[in-house]
C-alpha cells in the first residue's frame, strides 16, 4: 500500500514538473515573435490602408488599389504608370 502511495506522490510530482515554465535562456524554449498591431492598423496620412493595398491616388482624390484602378481606367498595372496616373493634375496657365 506504502508503495501506491509513493508511487501516486511521484507521478503527481513528475506531472506538475514537467508543466513548469521554462528558464531563462534555455536552449529548448521556444521563441514567439512579438504581436504587430491588428490588421488594417496601418493607415497613412490620407487614411489609406497599406496592408489591403491601398494607396493615394492624388488626381482622384482617394485611397485606391493601384491594380483595380488601373483596370477600371485602362492603364497598365505597374507602379511607374499608376504613380504618373495620380499625380495631381497640373493647373492651366491663364
Amino acid at each position: 500500500m506504502v508503495k501506491i502511495a509513493e508511487s501516486a506522490i511521484f507521478f503527481v510530482l513528475l506531472t506538475f514538473t514537467a508543466c513548469g515554465q521554462p528558464k531563462e535562456g534555455d536552449k529548448n524554449q521556444e521563441t514567439v515573435a512579438p504581436q504587430q498591431g491588428k490588421t488594417g492598423s496601418d493607415r497613412d496620412a490620407h487614411g489609406c490602408i497599406g496592408s489591403a493595398g491601398y494607396h493615394w491616388c492624388e488626381r482622384i482624390d482617394k485611397c485606391v488599389r493601384p491594380w483595380e484602378l488601373a483596370k477600371e481606367v485602362g492603364f497598365n498595372k505597374d507602379e511607374k504608370t499608376f504613380e504618373k496616373f495620380c499625380q495631381p493634375k497640373q493647373k492651366e496657365k491663364q
